[in-house]
């Protein structure tokens, strides 16, 4: 009898795995920082809260919304939904409501061949930084 489960011997992965393995792959930003790159380069903003948290509070100035459900068909440049927004040669500044939907998300990008990534981590601390908003 063939058991596909017995394939499968390797311990399974948890979610702090998960997030260990992407806050060390993903450079994590300070909001200082952040907003220097916002200055100085031309930056793709990605908030990948989902849309009901965007429309309560906003989003920074320019972002585009991908909710972290959605990324990997976004991001597919062969996908059936993908976002031309996305273009690997472009820096990409990730962020969330706390930085850990922002650090998985990262991680998708970089898998899916995305090379320059960063995370920026809380909305709120970007906006008490000074970071400019906008409704959704």
């Amino acid at each position: 009898m063939n058991n596909d489960s017995q394939s499968h011997n390797t311990k399974p992965v948890r979610f702090n795995d998960l997030l260990s393995g992407a806050n060390a792959a993903v450079p994590q930003l300070s909001p200082t920082e952040a907003i220097e790159k916002l200055r100085s380069e031309d930056v793709l903003v990605l908030d990948v809260r989902d849309p009901s948290e965007v429309e309560k509070s906003g989003k920074i100035k320019g972002a585009v919304n991908v909710s972290r459900g959605l990324l990997e068909l976004s991001v597919d440049p062969e996908g059936p939904h993908y976002n031309q927004a996305f273009q690997k040669d472009k820096t990409i500044l990730v962020y969330c409501v706390v930085g850990i939907r922002s650090a998985l998300a990262g991680k998708t990008l970089l898998d899916m061949g995305y090379g320059n990534v960063f995370n920026i981590g809380s909305f709120k601390e970007l906006t008490d930084a000074g970071v400019e908003t906008e409704n959704a």
